[in-house]
């Protein structure tokens, strides 16, 4: 029984509804020795405590898309089949162009929001560069398979989740193609084709987007080994002028190093409520070791940076939770790098969906801008001066407005 599914909800609700009723009909019923009645009551108890508990934990978890299946709550799926040492371009040195192509069976996704605004399908990947296998789920914006468009090629933005995460989380929790389907519609959003991967790829860690010779390869996974299937599968412009990356906390960190570190695989990134150093994650298998932070760490990367990326960033977030990161990458940032930062206030919520939904519809105005698509009024570009800030309405979060001030760094 899958661990999202409504069967499994259903027949939580039944438990609980069951647990709260055997009491009340069997507490003073009870007979036999005083000890096995205790017993039988602790017994009751328990099971009311703990189908309460199971139920409160599949609604939040179905809620927040934290865990996909059995396997990422209980920590025993594995995704990674080898994870070879592709240096530091993280193709192994294999000229991409060579490789053969690779053509996918899709199917219809399952779960909340996976039937929305014409349905997100999915399919199982092989990595031919990264050693994953994993799901990757993708949705075609309304235009796709219009007669007028079947010569289109359609810009991409890869969504990725927070840690713990399930690749469905922007179309589940976020809505984030149903927020668009009418912006698209109208002609006020670019038509792009979301891309999300799987994240999750071990047991139990955070991979950091991180390419860890015989651990994982996960950069490699989403910056090439995906980017090369929705390619080959799909009308899409080329990299790196038609591709974007964007993510939430964890998927945040990784948007912007993926961006920083690969300018001829994205030309944007949208970063909300990240952080630049991979210890932000406690888990992360970046965090292990000073070298590995400093190679993944976008601020690093952009001071490091021989030659500036030419790369635009939209990074939001609240004091001491993404702010103090996305300044410092403002101000190591030089031409030809853009950086756009939004300064969103306490008041606005915490590290919650909450916080990062409304903003669905500002980043993809921004990206649409950002990626040439002309007629779309750019979101910032008549924002208000820089001493004010964002409110806590839906309205004011979602307005883009940009931040003032220096703030302290965190990196």
């Amino acid at each position: 029984m899958s661990l999202t599914g409504t069967p499994f909800l259903y027949l939580l609700i039944v438990l609980a509804v069951v647990a709260v009723l055997v009491p009340l009909v069997l507490w003073s019923r009870l007979r036999g020795p005083k000890a096995l009645r205790a017993a039988a009551r602790l017994l009751m108890l328990l099971f009311a405590q703990g189908t309460a508990v199971a139920l409160v934990f599949v609604l939040v978890n179905n809620s927040n898309n934290l865990y996909d299946n059995w396997d990422d709550l209980l920590g025993t799926g594995d995704h990674v089949h080898q994870a070879a040492d592709l240096g530091a371009n993280g193709t192994g040195n294999i000229a991409l162009d060579k490789l053969p192509k690779v053509k996918q069976k899709f199917s219809p996704a399952t779960g909340p929001g996976m039937r929305e605004a014409g349905g997100v399908q999915v399919t199982q990947l092989k990595g031919q560069v990264s050693g994953v296998d994993a799901e990757v789920y993708v949705w075609l914006p309304p235009q796709y398979h219009l007669p007028g468009w079947r010569h289109y090629k359609f810009p991409v933005v890869e969504v990725l989740p927070g840690y713990p995460g399930s690749a469905k989380a922007w179309f589940g929790s976020m809505k984030a193609h149903e927020q668009l389907l009418p912006l698209m519609r109208s002609g006020e959003v670019a038509p792009f084709i979301l891309v999300a991967p799987r994240t999750n790829l071990l047991a139990g860690v955070d991979t950091g987007c991180a390419n860890i010779p015989g651990t994982v390869n996960a950069d490699t996974w989403l910056s090439v080994d995906v980017p090369k299937m929705v390619t080959d599968n799909f009308r899409t412009q080329p990299a790196p002028g038609g591709w974007a990356v964007a993510g939430y906390s964890a998927g945040a960190h990784c948007a912007a190093k993926l961006a920083v570190a690969h300018p001829d695989r994205y030309r944007a990134a949208v970063s909300l409520s990240g952080y630049n150093d991979p210890i932000g994650e406690s888990n992360s298998l970046a965090a292990q070791t000073r070298a590995l932070r400093d190679a993944n760490n976008p601020y690093m990367l952009l001071r490091k940076a021989k030659v500036p990326p030419q790369i635009a960033l939209y990074l939001s977030g609240q004091p001491r939770d993404g702010y103090e990161a996305a300044m410092a990458l403002k101000q190591a940032a030089k031409a030809p790098t853009t950086v756009h930062v939004v300064y969103l206030p306490r008041t606005a919520g915490g590290h919650t969906m909450a916080l990062w939904k409304p903003q669905v519809d500002t980043i993809f105005r921004w990206l649409s801008v950002q990626m040439g698509k002309h007629g779309v009024k750019d979101p910032t570009a008549s924002a208000p001066p820089a001493t004010r800030k964002a409110g806590s309405t839906r309205a004011e979060l979602a307005s883009g407005e940009p931040s003032g001030g220096a703030a302290g760094r965190k990196q």
